[in-house]
């Protein structure tokens, strides 16, 4: 019974962080709508600025290191007595406080050069902000890490929600407080960002509040002599987080390094190209209006297909070839569906969803474009996780670290000649280079078919319908409402009642054409209504 016990620890453990992750991200996402409503695009381009820095201290707190610590924790518990494991946590917090404190002052220190180099010098006030949160992040990984490798998931998962929930609230309450008080938007943007500093404080009070109550304090301190050994386990320990936990961070990072390329230069060309500096910070501002709307639509196309990874991983670790490569599939099949089913939606009702979300439909156009970044990210993620899933790190943590210097030359390529809507093309063009090369490995590994024929012909006429449909449903509706009602209220009606109108005839196509079968889709959500669907004679697409 015991290996079914630890299994059913495994899978729960596993559901808890990601229904914890799925939570943070929809709060990072829809938190940027209200306060872009407070300070407007200008406010919205100072924060979307700096916000790349914030993210990678965000990754290496929540993933790599946390996952790395945690299961070499629990190998030196396996392997040796108390004061081992209690060594290890002592040598990763110094060797990540050390990191942590090179990276606070390298942002500190170079403030003034970054925010130069953004050509704009009122930046480097929120640089220094932000700076902060290096110093915070070693022990909550290091906690985060220890809790996941005793098998509990919960001290995480609330100190990710918690944490999240305090810099929502922080960013929120001071944009308006700040706003209404007729303060710098930059000023307003250095308060956005002291909720990145809040918020990591919280997440630590968290997990040490649970080492308290629980009484585990004794687990994680040393006893007289014990630190004797240390110098011993340092460089194993230093190896492990290096290329273990590096790794697996920068393999998140990839929508970071391409805001980071925008935050860089976009702004910039465009004043070197002849635009104003109030109207290109606009710009910019309406261009990162597509970071929201990315980031709940990768949500929910990569919810599910990153669900099988655990299962993927206990395929390997129990040497089942033909259940690795049908879950592989599976989990390849589900984001590329609900990928181009989100990306082709959202395209179709753009200008409805910009008005509704940020009060006019500016740069709709650009926006239309970046929606089918949905679409390669969620790809891309997935067949990382899988990756990483078949213990193969580095690969996938190189090919994401080029996409920064092909965003940053694509855009001085593309922006003099198009503007943001040169931004959006270079950002489409990095991912789907991103994507060919992880899928040439990827082919590699599985050594079979990832689609057919018959699967991608499915959905693209489910999706050329869909599109059909909301394009003459949209159409009907301004004929109907012939302006008798506000515009924005109007275009909240279409977006929402667009999308799920869209959503439910893409889904319906799709499952009649028996892309997926009866089993897999039993693993959906309302999965055994899904099922009802299916053509009476359920034969394999």
């Amino acid at each position: 019974m015991k290996p079914v016990n630890q299994s059913k620890a495994l899978f729960r453990g596993a559901f808890i962080l990601t229904i914890a992750a799925l939570i943070t991200k929809i709060l990072s996402a829809f938190y940027r709508i209200p306060f872009q409503n407070i300070v407007g695009d200008v406010g919205f381009y100072i924060y979307q600025q700096v916000y790349p820095f914030y993210g990678i201290a965000v990754v290496l707190a929540t993933t790599g290191f946390p996952v790395v610590i945690s299961k070499l924790y629990t190998e030196q518990k396996e392997l040796s007595n108390s004061g081992k494991p209690r060594l290890f946590l002592l040598g990763s917090f110094l060797y990540l406080q050390i990191f942590g404190f090179l990276c606070f002052l390298i942002l500190f220190i170079g403030a003034n050069p970054i925010a130069m180099l953004m050509n704009d010098p009122k930046l480097s006030i929120l640089l220094r902000v932000v700076s902060f949160v290096f110093l915070t992040f070693p022990i909550v990984a290091v906690l985060r890490g220890y809790y996941q490798g005793i098998g509990e998931m919960v001290p995480t998962a609330l100190s990710q929600v918690g944490e999240q929930l305090t810099r929502v609230v922080t960013i929120i309450l001071l944009a308006y407080l700040f706003t209404k008080r007729g303060y710098s938007l930059y000023l307003v943007g250095g308060g956005a960002m002291f909720g990145s500093i809040t918020g990591s404080i919280v997440s630590a009070l968290i997990l040490f509040t649970f080492l308290k109550f629980r009484k585990e304090w004794k687990r994680v301190s040393l006893k007289q002599g014990m630190t004797l050994g240390l110098r011993k386990e340092t460089r194993w320990i230093f190896k492990e987080l290096l290329f273990q936990g590096l790794t697996i961070c920068i393999s998140g990072m990839l929508m970071i390094f391409i805001q980071m390329g925008d935050s860089l230069n976009l702004y910039s060309l465009l004043v070197s190209n002849g635009t104003e500096e109030n109207l290109a910070k606009s710009l910019k501002g309406v261009f990162d209006r597509g970071q929201p709307l990315i980031q709940l639509g990768t949500v929910a196309a990569t919810s599910m297909s990153l669900s099988l990874v655990p299962l993927i991983t206990s395929g390997r670790l129990k040497e089942k070839p033909g259940f690795l490569l049908h879950k592989i599939q599976l989990a390849m099949r589900i984001s590329l569906v609900i990928g181009i089913g989100a990306s082709a939606g959202l395209w179709a009702i753009i200008k409805q969803t910009n008005t509704m979300l940020f009060e006019n439909g500016s740069g709709s156009s650009v926006l239309g474009v970046l929606s089918f970044v949905i679409l390669f990210t969620s790809l891309i993620s997935t067949m990382i996780a899988i990756m990483q899933g078949m213990e193969i790190l580095l690969f996938p943590a190189l090919t994401v670290i080029l996409s920064f210097p092909i965003k940053y030359g694509l855009n001085l390529l593309l922006c003099p000649l198009f503007g943001i809507m040169g931004a959006a093309i270079s950002t489409i063009i990095t991912l789907v280079i991103i994507n060919y090369l992880l899928y040439l490995k990827f082919k590699t590994l599985i050594n079979a078919p990832v689609f057919n024929i018959g699967f991608l012909r499915t959905i693209l006429i489910a999706a050329v319908i869909m599109i059909a449909f909301l394009k003459t449903y949209l159409w009907i509706t301004n004929f109907l409402f012939l302006s008798h009602i506000e515009v924005r209220v109007e275009s909240a009606f279409q977006a929402l009642s667009g999308a799920l109108g869209g959503g439910i005839l893409f889904m319906y196509i799709v499952i009649r054409g028996r892309v997926f079968s009866l089993e897999e889709l039993a693993l959906f959500p309302l999965g055994s209504k899904l099922i009802r669907l299916l053509p009476k004679k359920d034969e394999e697409f």
